[in-house]
């Protein structure tokens, strides 16, 4: 739980690896428990962040204007939708959150992870959790998929934008910079192996919800 009493949860894991399907059923079985539910998504979740979202996704850019422009979607977002729904103590599940631009600047364009550690701390600074504070998720569902069945879930799934369109060997260095993310705060993360039946994988995110008293 945070301190104001919310609790925010982010899911993780590289494009294919059933992020969505799992964190509208996770947003249905929390209602379900009587909790307000904010479901919301990185890049975006506000009109702004939207219109960066559009950008980063489909304009070609060098890593650091990418970087800036994840960071920036996200500020306006913590401000704008995630503080004030966990000031309200509502629960936030959000699609992607930081850990994805360590994995997909950091890691997949082999961009400078200091820089993104410096504006990590410029943007997630909160007045509310005190100096020397970040907003962090309470707890982070890493989706843990082989890039070779990623790429073969995706495959004619849709128009790709220019990330999903990237070949494996970049999507090899995200999951690798996810599986760092993870080492460096393992009380954070829930690893599901989400290369199994979508209904374990459902079973395995319920199971570690419950662990961690976040699920009835």
């Amino acid at each position: 739980m945070t301190v104001a009493g919310g609790t925010f949860i982010s899911f993780e894991g590289i494009d294919g690896a059933g992020k969505s399907t799992h964190i509208g059923a996770l947003a249905e079985a929390l209602r379900a428990q009587g909790r307000s539910v904010v479901l919301t998504r990185e890049p975006g979740g506000t009109p702004l962040a939207e219109q960066l979202r559009a950008l980063a996704l489909n304009d070609p850019m060098d890593a650091l204007t990418e970087a800036l422009l994840m960071f920036a979607a996200r500020r306006d977002h913590l401000l704008q939708v995630i503080e004030p729904a966990l000031a309200r103590s509502d629960v936030v599940l959000c699609d992607r959150f930081t850990d994805a631009t360590f994995a997909y600047q950091g890691g997949g364009r082999g961009f400078d992870l200091e820089v993104l550690a410096t504006l990590e701390r410029w943007v997630q600074s909160v007045p509310a959790l005190g100096p020397h504070s970040l907003r962090q998720p309470d707890l982070t569902v890493w989706f843990d998929l082989p890039p070779a069945v990623a790429a073969t879930r995706l495959a004619g799934a849709r128009v790709p934008d220019k990330f999903e369109s990237q070949p494996q060997e970049f999507f090899a260095r995200v999951a690798a910079a996810y599986a760092a993310r993870l080492a460096a705060d393992p009380n954070r993360f829930l690893r599901v192996a989400s290369d199994q039946p979508r209904e374990q994988v459902w079973q395995d995110v319920q199971a570690g919800l419950r662990q961690r008293g976040l699920l009835s």
